[in-house]
């Protein structure tokens, strides 16, 4: 992907923080809606933390890479790592018409992660799992050309 904010955070749940003002600070240059804004959060910190205890196995100096861009009325993400291969667009959806009681634990999340997302690829490139989510985001067209006209 070229373009965008990029960072590349440790896999230390104590950076969840600086994920979320990453996003924050996107969000606020872009004037991408605070709904909006609070479900890139929601994404990022989904997969941050899925990545940190599932992926790596707990805490550690592992890269976790992040890309946001606007493009037209979405937000594309890219989200990358190093931990061994994992697609969640592999995952069965999740059954939500069924009891809590009822429902195996786990994989919630990235139901939640699939459902903000308008599309959604995988790739395992190398070492590295990618992952690409376009989220439409209200008004960020009309932002995107109120910008380029000044």
């Amino acid at each position: 992907m070229v373009g965008g904010d990029r960072r590349v955070f440790g896999a230390r749940m104590s950076l969840l923080p600086e994920t979320a003002g990453f996003v924050e600070a996107f969000c606020a240059r872009h004037r991408i809606t605070r709904d909006d804004a609070m479900r890139l959060a929601l994404i990022v910190e989904e997969l941050f933390t899925n990545t940190v205890v599932h992926g790596y196995r707990g805490e550690s100096d592992a890269p976790i890479v992040m890309v946001l861009s606007a493009r037209d009325d979405d937000v594309v993400i890219l989200y990358e790592d190093a931990a061994p291969r994992f697609d969640p667009l592999s995952v069965p959806p999740v059954d939500v018409s069924t009891p809590i009681e009822s429902r195996p634990i786990g994989d919630l999340g990235v139901h939640l992660v699939r459902q903000f997302a308008g599309t959604a690829r995988y790739v395992r490139e190398d070492v590295r799992n990618q992952l690409w989510l376009s989220v439409r985001c209200e008004g960020l067209e009309r932002a995107v050309r109120t910008i380029a006209r000044r």
